[in-house]
């Protein structure tokens, strides 16, 4: 993959064992087969509190803003991605690997919490098409050089993006440069804690042409470790109107998730 050092992990399962486990889920995946299977790595949950004022005017007023404890969330979070294919068929070089980077904040609709996108940067333009056109989410083209730790060079996941089209921060196209890498043992997070609030979350919701949608997945829980980030530069909020400071409320690294995703439903 462009940008990602050759020592790259790619661990995968059977993606259809994963739907064995659902205990910790807030309510069951959808009846309906999957569409993608998908494979996260080396994500950074770099987590601000926003004033909720700020971001509910941002947010489709058919959606609930989430708070915790007063403060609205919003989430900056560089990974990459592997193994990205519909059911049945094997991943395919040049389509299946690629870089991610997404803004995003914490909504509901009914019963159902979820995250609501602001922007998703992708380093796969075909991707980024794809899903403009299918999930109707906001992807943009970036330009991303992303190097992972080795053996033989251990560290922290260095990570440079560069928007290449779509809306602008202050001073050009919005980007992220930086390095993390966790400080900590993985565990996953308690029931009614803050950062379950932030990660256990099993739907999107999209707003295109005055229309609102959501899109079910499923992973196991999230194994979250404790994490060190020192960014160097993030425009990535300034296309909403504000500026975030270099230093997160709450930084948490994790090595990989295995996702399955389902079709968009329109809502009423």
């Amino acid at each position: 993959m462009s940008g990602v050092d050759a020592d790259v992990r790619t661990e995968y399962l059977g993606a259809d064992s994963l739907l064995y486990a659902v205990d910790h889920r807030p309510w069951m995946p959808p009846d309906g087969p999957w569409i993608m299977a998908q494979t996260w790595h080396d994500l950074a949950f770099l987590h601000y509190a926003i004033e909720p004022g700020v971001l509910r005017a941002l947010v489709p007023s058919q959606l609930t803003l989430d708070t915790y404890s007063g403060n609205a969330w919003l989430s900056v979070i560089p990974f990459w991605m592997s193994n990205v294919r519909p059911p049945g068929v094997p991943a395919v070089p040049g389509f299946s690997k690629f870089g991610e980077l997404n803004v995003r904040t914490y909504v509901s609709y009914g019963d159902k919490p979820g995250v609501y996108f602001f922007s998703l940067d992708a380093q796969n333009l075909s991707a980024v098409w794809g899903a403009r056109v299918f999930y109707r989410l906001p992807y943009w083209h970036a330009q991303m050089k992303i190097g992972l730790p080795t053996k033989q060079e251990p560290g922290p996941v260095r990570y440079q993006s560069k928007r290449l089209h779509g809306p602008k921060a202050a001073n050009g196209m919005p980007e992220f440069r930086g390095a993390y890498g966790p400080t900590g043992e993985a565990s996953a997070p308690k029931r009614g804690s803050l950062n379950a609030f932030l990660v256990e979350r099993y739907c999107l919701y999209a707003w295109n042409r005055q229309k609102l949608y959501r899109a079910e997945i499923h992973h196991l829980p999230w194994a979250l470790q404790p994490a060190a980030a020192a960014v160097e530069a993030n425009t990535m909020a300034e296309p909403l109107g504000f500026a975030l400071p270099l230093e997160a409320d709450i930084t948490h690294y994790a090595r990989m998730a295995k996702v399955l995703v389902w079709p968009p439903e329109r809502l009423k």
